[in-house]
């Protein structure tokens, strides 16, 4: 049955330098050449999604003006363009780093992190984000589903796909991981090293309630690091050798500078979260150049490798994705979701642009 597509729909938009979104009626966009137009079954916000509200600093950086956000959106395809390869039908997640195809980067199969690189959601080279009833994406950007998961599931294999190509670069069979940050990112990458092959993963944070959701997750051993001292706690467990490999997760300037004298020689660290201050290393010889350690860095996900890891994941339930998702609201009611989000409390929150 063709899809009956309105003139005008409801989306979060983002039309000046200051905080919140406005709610708008705007027309529904025409797809041309290999475009398509989606009509979005799910967006969900996340922790980055606050300085795009807010606009801080950071937000000038990554962001242009106008926008609607949404960088994390599944749908499905009511409408293409006359070069589109998608059939109407087509159900798929949004890869929103928009590569270019052509810098060094791209042709070398790093397409994630493009020298050129638009992003969906923050008005870099497109309008468009997930916050919308319908959204245009060129069909090269989008995922197409290859099983019949859930649309929610299929909006969190943005932020899984994160963790999975961090655990992956890991190298974690039969390794003990620790995973700093149980955040919605950090939830996954605990749920990700033990479906493929973690022997014990260690959580930290410094919350009870992201703590027992990491239990939820998966995770052996729990440390909260108002509490314990992690050092003290990781050298006790592994009889002073140190953890071999650490994701870290949190974007705390405090963790990421100790993290280092945990670690294991020879051990491996990919970081994760976005640090907002300076890191310091306390002296560097003994805790990184002794040490033979690798450091590792993700920005996104493998195009689209990782987001085949990441559906079958899902798919054959190896990573129980739905326990991260705390709230659920009508994107009609989008500031109580980020009054949600500002307070802490809420893991990963879900809007439906259709309510």
């Amino acid at each position: 049955m063709t899809e009956t597509i309105r003139k005008t729909m409801k989306a979060l938009v983002k039309r000046e330098e200051k905080e919140s979104y406005v709610l708008q009626d705007i027309p529904v966009p025409e797809p041309t050449g290999d475009e398509v137009l989606l009509k979005v079954e799910s967006v969900s916000i996340c922790g980055s999604d606050i300085s795009l509200y807010k606009w801080t600093e950071m937000a000038k950086v990554i962001a242009t003006i106008p926008f609607i956000p949404g960088h994390e959106c599944a749908g499905v395809v009511v409408k293409a363009g006359p070069q589109c390869p998608l059939p109407l039908g087509t159900r798929v997640g949004v890869e929103n780093h928009f590569y270019c195809g052509d810098c060094y980067q791209c042709t070398h199969n790093q397409k994630e992190i493009c020298q050129n690189m638009g992003q969906y959601g923050h008005g870099r080279k497109t309008f468009h984000g997930g916050c919308s009833q319908y959204s245009i994406v060129s069909a090269k950007y989008c995922y197409p589903l290859k099983t019949n998961i859930t649309a929610e599931d299929a909006v969190l294999l943005e932020p899984l796909g994160v963790a999975h190509n961090a655990i992956e670069r890991l190298e974690v069979a039969g390794e003990d991981v620790l995973v700093i940050g149980c955040g919605p990112v950090g939830l996954l990458a605990i749920g990700v090293a033990k479906a493929i092959g973690a022997s014990r993963v260690t959580g930290v944070d410094i919350d009870e309630s992201r703590l027992e959701l990491a239990k939820t997750l998966g995770a052996d051993r729990l440390i909260n690091s108002l509490k314990e001292n992690v050092k003290e706690t990781v050298l006790k467990q592994t009889n002073g050798d140190g953890v071999g490999r650490i994701a870290e997760c949190s974007g705390a300037a405090a963790m990421i500078s100790s993290m280092f004298t945990y670690l294991r020689k020879g051990g491996q660290v990919v970081m994760v979260g976005l640090p907002k201050q300076p890191v310091h290393v306390e002296d560097p010889l003994p805790n990184i150049v002794f040490k033979g350690l690798t450091l590792k860095t993700v920005h996104g996900r493998q195009i689209f490798h990782t987001w085949e890891e990441a559906e079958r994941l899902t798919s054959e339930k190896k990573v129980k994705t739905a326990a991260v998702i705390s709230h659920r609201f009508p994107m009609s009611r989008f500031e109580e979701a980020f009054d949600a989000l500002f307070s802490g409390k809420a893991c990963k929150i879900v809007l439906d642009p259709h309510s």
